[in-house]
């Protein structure tokens, strides 16, 4: 059964960061691109960065270029996302995602920075 299980969100001033987890159970990890998407009230879900499964290659939102940084480490089949300088336009409930047949989708952190 595939679960993926984030941890790490908060509120936080404008500047400040914040690291989220995410592990991942139930699939092969190391067989798989994971990434890290955002919706904010009254928004579609965006893609914010992806990091393929083996050679670690990354891509990211133009919005979050030179802030964020996700990483994962397969050893302990978890993807981080590091979010620096952050702004309040980045408040949003963050999800884990992994296309494993199907999608699948962390239950959501909610990331809030003030003004």
């Amino acid at each position: 059964q595939v679960q993926l299980v984030e941890s790490g969100g908060g509120l936080v001033q404008s500047g400040g960061s914040l690291r989220l987890s995410c592990e991942a159970l139930g699939f092969t990890f190391t067989r798989y691109a994971m990434s890290w998407y955002r919706q904010a009230p009254g928004k579609e879900r965006e893609l914010v960065a992806t990091i393929t499964k083996t050679r670690g290659t990354t891509n990211y939102a133009d919005s979050v270029k030179g802030r964020f940084t996700i990483s994962r480490d397969n050893a302990k089949n978890t993807v981080y996302l590091q979010m620096n300088s952050l702004k309040p336009e980045d408040t949003a409930v963050y999800y884990c995602h992994a296309r494993v047949v199907r999608d699948y989708w962390g239950q959501g952190t909610q990331v809030t920075v003030s003004s």
